[in-house]
């Protein structure tokens, strides 16, 4: 079995290595192949990925290689985490929203859709060149906004699956709460990526009890602590929301906060730069304490865990991944790109069924749905309109005096990354 990591080079990748090199038995990697054009990263990197092949007694080879089509040839599955522009550009997209009192993230609102614009036809073009070479190989993409990545992959009739580590988490820290092994916690998650609220947990399967009014009644302090939401707004939803959700429910205080303190991206490069040097030491042999605060937590045991499923070998029965909606959400359009528990084989995700939502949850994923496809539009074809529309569409700009100026802010801050700029 052959893998492919496209932006191999990320300071994050050891973290995937580790899980490849614990996890050989559910998916015998035999070829990993580090594609990235940083040539003097993917070294460091590329090093650190043998050493810590070797210490765990994993037989697979590692290869690295700046030369995209040589690395996905032949590959089975290629994952996608790449960031189009670096940390500088990471540092734009949480900066220069805060100008118009609009939340400063990489990932939504003006900054996410900044990184949409860069990100999406990069993506397209390796896809493009993935099916040339290995039409049979499947597409597991981790690179953000995955929710407008993915569908953009789809809509392009790739084989194409979006893959986040919110769910992941919640299962690990539910798990710990609940002193129950993590596989044993079924969680009913949905949404939309980055969007998306547990409304039941499950010990066991799909259909067996659900335990959530338990875990918030002993341990609501303790999850509302980590959303940093104050306990009684958890216990009036009576879910769990994403963090991601905070951006929406305390908007005005995110951005106060955002506003006296460096931003994540410049604590993220810092971080990245003593790891490079970490990375060069030969007898480092396994991945530093300090990836852990580098982010995407468990996202190598869900990475495995889906090659797994999607290759047939192995896997557990039911993950939580972004894919089209057909129906899943009747109030979304079927091709919306929807982020639930699904039942993942080789011929790819099934959504599993999913409960009536509560409009409170379902009216914003309507709302970000709508944007999401603009924003794909802006993405494909480019254009300030489309992309003022966009903005405008978005609940965390909303405003035709911010959407006009953020776009003008956009386009200039991205002009580089832009072929129609």
């Amino acid at each position: 079995m052959k893998l492919a990591v496209v932006g191999g080079g990320s300071t994050y990748t050891p973290e995937l290595i580790d899980g490849f090199a614990r996890l050989r038995d559910t998916l015998p990697v035999e070829e990993l192949v580090l594609v990235d054009p940083a040539a003097e990263r993917l070294e460091l990197v590329g090093g650190l990925a043998r050493r810590i092949f070797a210490r765990q007694g994993h037989g697979g080879r590692i290869v690295t290689t700046s030369d995209l089509d040589a690395g996905i040839e032949g590959a089975d599955a290629v994952l996608l985490q790449l960031r189009v522009g670096g940390q500088a550009a990471r540092e734009q997209d949480e900066t220069w929203p805060l100008e118009c009192g609009c939340v400063g993230q990489e990932t939504t609102g003006a900054g996410g859709l900044a990184k949409a614009l860069r990100t999406v036809p990069v993506v397209l073009d390796i896809a493009e060149r993935v099916r040339r070479t290995n039409p049979g190989a499947w597409i597991i993409d981790f690179t953000n906004p995955v929710g407008i990545v993915t569908r953009a992959l789809l809509e392009a009739g790739h084989k194409a699956v979006g893959l986040c580590n919110v769910a992941i988490g919640f299962q690990r820290k539910f798990a710990g709460m609940l002193g129950v092994a993590p596989v044993d916690v079924h969680l009913d998650h949905v949404g939309l990526n980055h969007l998306t609220w547990e409304t039941g947990v499950r010990l066991g399967g799909p259909e067996d009890e659900n335990v959530l009014p338990k875990l918030l009644a002993e341990h609501g302090d303790a999850v509302a602590a980590d959303l940093r939401m104050p306990r009684d707004v958890l216990d009036r939803l009576g879910v769990v929301p994403s963090y991601y959700l905070r951006y929406y429910y305390a908007h005005d205080e995110v951005v106060r906060e955002q506003r006296t303190k460096p931003s994540r991206a410049a604590e993220v490069a810092e971080m990245e730069r003593e790891l490079l040097k970490m990375y060069g030491d030969p007898e480092l042999a396994e991945k530093p304490a300090l990836l852990g605060k580098r982010g995407g937590a468990y996202y190598s045991e869900a990475a495995v865990d889906l090659a797994a499923s999607l290759l047939g070998a192995g896997g557990s029965p039911y993950q939580v991944v972004n894919t089209y909606n057909k129906g899943t959400l009747p109030f979304l359009p079927d091709d919306a790109v929807i982020e639930v528990q699904a039942a993942v084989g080789k011929s790819g995700p099934h959504p599993l069924p999913v409960p009536s939502v509560d409009p409170l949850y379902a009216g914003l994923m309507a709302n970000v749905t709508a944007y999401e496809d603009l924003a794909l539009q802006a993405a494909l074809h480019g254009g300030r309109d489309r992309v003022f529309r966009a903005l405008l569409a978005h609940p965390l700009v909303g405003q035709y005096a911010y959407a006009d100026a953020l776009t003008d802010q956009l386009i200039a801050h991205n002009r580089e990354h832009l072929a129609w700029a």
